[in-house]
């Protein structure tokens, strides 16, 4: 039964088909919210969205079956566990008042499509690995919001009060200018304020440092966390197949010894720019 089920599980008619499921099942909560269809055909989609769940556990029962005689080796995988809350919740019996509630806890199973989607666990796991060097970002473009909501209150502040009477309202004004919607119409608006060139130096500044500067930061944090979410994910994948083989094979150990030249080449690099 074990052997079966793994099978199984690793198989890509299987994925396709957990694929199609998770898929279909956020079809049936689009139509849910149509009141008319919902009026004609009900019930109908209500016992299609049992199925849908009844499905979703019969695929956890079989994977949790797939892990042999140690059945808790499955929660050890956080997209395992993932998948185990969303269904759990979703078999949760919330009453008929909470419609709003019961839409929620069916909308949860569309996210099964991160653990569906190998890419999408990727994407995932950098943005989740990019949190701590995205706070620094998050913090310094703090600090350039501050610096220059001050210097838009010292400078804009009397003649245009709407936008920069108080430091709140220069910092909910830089928030618009940063993403470039309307900037140049609040920029013409400060020419009776100041001179042409101090305005056009303080919003085209503010603009190449918080736009270009600061998103282009975060960009290259979130590159670099997905080169580290690949990598742990290969060495996983690694891991499972030698776990199960008993051996890797001599592909792997090819793959094992790229990537630790890949290492000692980096090592080498930032060795040599340290001594320059």
């Amino acid at each position: 039964m074990q052997s079966f089920c793994q099978r199984l599980c690793e198989g890509t008619e299987f994925r396709s088909f957990v694929l199609g499921l998770i898929l279909f099942a956020a079809l049936l909560v689009g139509l849910e919210t149509n009141a008319a269809l919902m009026a004609r055909a009900g019930g109908l989609l209500q016992t299609l969205d049992r199925v849908v769940l009844a499905l979703f556990v019969v695929e956890l029962a079989v994977r949790i079956v797939a892990c042999g005689r140690r059945p808790w080796r499955f929660l050890a995988d956080p997209w395992n566990v993932f998948d185990f809350v969303i269904v759990a919740v979703c078999l949760l019996p919330v009453q008929a008042g909470f419609a709003a509630v019961l839409r929620l806890v069916r909308v949860l199973r569309v996210m099964r499509l991160i653990t569906a989607v190998p890419k999408l666990q990727i994407l995932v796991g950098a943005l989740l690995k990019s949190i701590p060097s995205m706070a620094y970002v998050g913090l310094l473009l703090s600090v350039l919001f501050y610096i220059y909501a001050v210097l838009g209150v010292s400078l804009f502040g009397r003649t245009d009060p709407e936008h920069f009477g108080t430091l709140g309202a220069a910092a909910l004004t830089l928030f618009q200018v940063v993403t470039l919607e309307g900037w140049a119409d609040i920029m013409r608006a400060q020419f009776a304020a100041q001179s042409v060139l101090v305005t056009v130096g303080y919003f085209v500044s503010f603009i190449l440092l918080g736009t270009m500067t600061v998103l282009n930061l975060l960009i290259g944090v979130i590159v670099s966390g997905m080169d580290e979410a690949r990598q742990e994910m290969e060495d996983a994948e690694l891991g499972r197949h030698v776990a199960a083989t008993g051996a890797a094979s001599l592909s792997d150990d090819v793959v094992a010894l790229k990537r630790q030249a890949a290492a000692l080449q980096d090592a080498l690099s930032a060795l040599q720019r340290r001594l320059k």
